[in-house]
């Protein structure tokens, strides 16, 4: 783990590593709202303003009015794996978080206090923080409220957290450079099919030309750790042999220009080879073989990413 400090007060630019898996404090990114505001000073973007003051004179903490069923609630952007919140108390007063509930999920029903809980705050010594494990719980947005009639105030709220990484082609839009017959359409590459026999209807397949591409438009821009690539296992296998897979925001020379991800040197017929990719960002993903009547066939193209936020 490692953290930043202010004099005076903690400045929250922390990560921490669990298992190999780095894990941020993602509230920073988020927006912040709750269900009414004590002033103008006291506004919910103060719980994730990244210090954990817990003087609530000087205007560090959120705070709603006195209220049935008070919330606070951020919004995290996009779903993440949340391992944790953190939640610091206000110096005086401290009672009023007791029996706080933490929700994690997708919805906004209910304001987003019908999520699944993450946990029941019993009670935080004042000025005090307390880690609360929600043991990966998926979620955009992480609620605090009280189920009663109080004031809810939080002088800062960490949600540590890691992307939630998928294979982001499945929702993509795929296009190539021609295409060699009505069965091998591009987007049969990005089906969630990992078939490998060509006639059956599953690979995409380009006609023999100068540096045949196939790309695929993941609608927005990720950060890719790798692209699983599969080989037909019918015929032509070795076709594949030299292909470049690049990746970025360039739609120049056909995403030719873009970072190159890997070159492919083969992957044996019908099989799935992953391509690591050191967290390149970018929205376009293309794999191209340079050369004179070359083809280019691809039974199935998986991109494991995640999203720029994090």
């Amino acid at each position: 783990m490692t953290m930043r400090v202010l004099v005076g007060s903690l400045l929250l630019w922390s990560t921490f590593t669990l298992g190999g898996t780095t894990e941020k404090n993602v509230a920073l990114w988020g927006t912040a709202i709750q269900s009414s505001d004590w002033t103008n000073n006291n506004l919910a973007a103060k719980a994730i303003d990244g210090v954990r003051n817990t003087v609530f004179s000087q205007n560090s903490c959120s705070c709603t009015k006195a209220e049935t069923n008070p919330w606070w609630r951020v919004n995290l952007r996009v779903e993440y794996i949340v391992t944790s919140v953190t939640i610091t108390n206000r110096g005086e007063y401290h009672t009023r978080i007791n029996g706080a509930e933490i929700r994690v999920g997708n919805s906004l029903e209910n304001n987003g206090n019908s999520n699944p809980r993450c946990a029941v705050i019993s009670t935080i010594p004042p000025g005090s923080s307390s880690t609360f494990y929600c043991h990966g719980m998926k979620g955009r947005y992480v609620n605090v409220f009280i189920p009663r009639y109080e004031y809810l105030t939080l002088c800062e709220v960490e949600v540590h957290a890691s992307p939630v990484i998928e294979n982001v082609a499945l929702r993509g839009r795929a296009t190539q450079s021609s295409q060699f017959s009505f069965e091998g359409a591009a987007d049969k590459a990005i089906d969630g099919n990992r078939h490998a026999v060509y006639p059956d209807g599953s690979c995409s397949h380009t006609k023999p030309q100068t540096d045949p591409w196939w790309r695929v438009d993941l609608l927005d821009v990720y950060r890719v750790t790798s692209v699983n690539i599969t080989n037909r296992q019918d015929a032509h296998t070795d076709r594949i042999k030299g292909a470049e897979i690049r990746i970025g925001n360039s739609l120049e020379n056909n995403g030719r220009s873009n970072p190159l991800c890997a070159t492919i040197s083969s992957v044996p017929p019908g099989n799935t080879y992953t391509f690591k990719c050191p967290d390149i960002e970018g929205r376009y993903v293309t794999v191209i073989i340079p050369g004179d009547k070359k083809v280019l066939t691809l039974c199935e193209v998986e991109v494991i990413a995640y999203p720029t936020i994090v």
